[in-house]
């Protein structure tokens, strides 16, 4: 029973430290994948031509990858009897329209308000404007122009993002007439420096290094050598004898009295003892 529960417990171990080993890994390729995956999610074209993008306003849609996956809405009461439900997408269809990333639906209508193919964006300290143009023309305001949606993005912390909704329409112009929405993200925060020291760095490479060594010793000396117990340690006598030396020395260091020296204190023993001298009580005896 006992050489059954060792085995197994050996071999716990080697799968632990063979799942240590995978973990390191993935934390080392999730950046590189992350990365690439992100490069793919971004749609929006920017205006202009490509050679001519801002390469601000790349880093600033760069920074927007977080919300690609994520789709918001919100209704809005115009009057007794008209209901408008705007869909937003960063990058990315909301509506039935390919480019539509801003769309303005009541009852079975679709109205584009604006393409994210024809996108602009800048930012604040603490917020981001994105703005989609293109959009469906008006009927009858703004010289039959055609839509543009304007979404503000406002700094709050804790969250990806939340409280999509309508600020409101100016179409009281000729020209330059657009639909203003606000939400907060945490992504329109100010970046928080957070650089390592030096001391950090090292101390991250060298414990990095020390648990490959055990994780990668123990699995050699286990699968490879067929140790067991104790040994499966890599290079165990060497660092068991090291200890040792260790020891050795501190204790040659630090002692402040000689080994030999006697103790200050030592206990009575019976050859310490005088030899009890006879007491003789004859003169007590009556005569």
């Amino acid at each position: 029973m006992t050489l059954k529960w060792n085995d197994r417990h050996e071999r716990r171990i080697t799968w632990a430290l063979l799942s240590s080993l995978v973990l390191m890994l993935s934390v080392v390729m999730v950046p590189v994948l992350t990365e690439e995956t992100n490069n793919n999610d971004l749609k929006c074209d920017l205006l202009g031509d490509e050679e001519v993008e801002s390469n601000r306003e790349r880093e600033l849609l760069q920074k927007l990858t977080p919300l690609t996956s994520l789709s918001f809405s919100t209704d809005v009461q115009d009057g007794p009897d008209k209901k408008y439900t705007y869909k937003f997408k960063v990058c990315g269809a909301a509506g039935n329209d390919t480019n539509g990333g801003l769309v303005q639906t009541e009852v079975n209508k679709e109205t584009v308000i604006g393409r994210f193919n024809e996108t602009h964006i800048y930012n604040g300290t603490d917020w981001i404007m994105l703005v989609y143009k293109q959009g469906d023309k008006y009927n009858n305001h703004c010289s039959k122009e055609e839509r543009t949606a304007m979404v503000m993005i406002s700094c709050l912390t804790g969250t990806l993002g939340k409280n999509f909704h309508f600020i409101g329409e100016e179409r009281g112009k000729e020209k330059n007439c657009f639909y203003l929405f606000e939400m907060d993200s945490s992504i329109a925060c100010p970046k928080v420096d957070s650089h390592l020291s030096l001391g950090s760095i090292l101390l991250i490479v060298f414990f990095s290094l020390v648990a490959v060594y055990i994780i990668v010793g123990f699995l050699y000396q286990r699968l490879v050598v067929g140790a067991k117990g104790m040994e499966q340690y890599p290079n165990y006598s060497f660092w068991k004898d090291l200890g040792n030396l260790t020891a050795d020395g501190c204790d040659f260091v630090c002692r402040s009295k000689p080994r030999n020296e006697p103790a200050a204190y030592r206990g009575i023993g019976d050859d310490q003892l005088g030899e009890e001298t006879e007491e003789r009580d004859d003169h007590l005896l009556p005569m």
